[in-house]
């Protein structure tokens, strides 16, 4: 397994019967390593006092002496997020019901950070084996915020915090954020395609510095003038919505355990349509608005990267009254081209028959 999908902590976990992953002792004490929580030289007694203990027994309990003994607010901050964190996924069983229950329970009270690592964690499970590296890249989306671009005629999607990065130091690093602050012009970094030539780069840059630095293609389809007026419509092969609507199923038969079958739509016309829901919070309300028929503006419209269809292999695992019919799915970006898509969203709000 590539050191970047290690560091979530994939490999310090164990099964339960169900297939869902539990966390050890070396799974708390890979996040007791991340820059929130180690130590540094500046750290006083009383951090480094707390930090050894959880080293030694990451599960063991803290008193509210241990926790006052942080002299810095922001570091004992940071250690009471975690030990509630830890508390509540020790007290669920495993990764993927504090995750749900996380949700269930209303008001999130979860750093934004850790329900990523929990979701990179589980889709790191639920892809071992497979080799596709449209699929590894696809499921990046579910935990890494994403900045979406056209380009001619592409819809192409990168990390933002990578892409952001690369603006501000020119990809030269601290130098390069130096030398824009005096006034230079950086160089134009361009972050390259996924495709049949670039794959084998990408597999190897998961392993080192250059991780979350390939775009993916989310285009639809190509088309392609002919002679007389005609037009050529084809499909992707390499389709980077194909390849996330594999993860997405798979994410639904994981925690759920129904088999659904999930395929890029360009439009709907579907005049018997009855469900629906955004895989992120922009394509929601727009879905929303669609299916009321409401007016919605070509610019916002325009922020819609692709519509899904999802149909159960199994029709009894719906609710009675929309058995058979198929659930649409959204997938837009926001005005600024940022996409954040919601995992959770496919477990809180399909029509299921019975409660998950």
């Amino acid at each position: 397994m590539p050191t970047f999908w290690t560091t979530c902590g994939h490999d310090r976990l164990e099964r339960n019967a169900r297939g869902w992953l539990v966390p050890t002792d070396a799974y708390w004490r890979l996040w007791l390593e991340r820059p929130e929580l180690a130590v540094v030289p500046e750290s006083c007694a009383g951090e480094q006092a707390l930090h050894a203990g959880l080293m030694a027994s990451p599960a063991r309990e803290v008193t509210a002496a241990e926790l006052d003994a942080v002299e810095d607010a922001d570091v004992r901050a940071n250690f009471r997020l975690f030990l509630d964190f830890r508390d509540a996924v020790r007290a669920a069983g495993s990764l993927e019901a504090a995750y749900a229950g996380f949700f269930r329970a209303g008001a999130i009270q979860v750093p934004p950070l850790f329900l990523d690592l929990l979701v990179q964690a589980i889709v790191c499970h639920l892809l071992v084996g497979d080799d596709d590296p449209w699929h590894w890249r696809a499921a990046e989306l579910l935990f890494r915020r994403q900045r979406v671009s056209v380009q001619d005629g592409r819809v192409l999607c990168g990390d933002s915090e990578v892409l952001d990065m690369m603006s501000e130091t020119g990809g030269l690093g601290d130098m390069g954020r130096l030398l824009k602050q005096g006034g230079a012009a950086l160089p134009t970094v361009q972050m390259e395609v996924l495709g049949p030539d670039s794959a084998g780069r990408y597999l190897q840059s998961r392993a080192g510095a250059g991780r979350y630095s390939f775009l993916l293609d989310l285009t639809h389809e190509i088309q392609r003038e002919l002679p007389h007026g005609l037009t050529l419509t084809m499909n992707r092969a390499d389709s980077g919505l194909k390849a996330l609507a594999r993860v997405l199923e798979r994410w639904v038969q994981h925690f759920l355990g129904a088999s659904v079958q999930i395929q890029p739509e360009a439009r709907v016309q579907d005049p018997s349509w009855r469900w629906h829901l955004g895989l992120d919070a922009e394509s929601s309300p727009l879905l929303n608005d669609l299916y009321l028929g409401h007016e919605v503006a070509p610019e916002r419209l325009q922020r819609l990267i692709s519509l899904f269809r999802l149909q159960f292999d199994d029709p009894q695992q719906m609710r009675s009254d929309l058995q058979g019919k198929p659930v649409y799915l959204g997938l837009a970006m926001t005005a600024d081209g940022l996409l954040m898509l919601k995992p959770q969203n496919l477990l809180l709000n399909l029509p299921l028959s019975a409660p998950a």
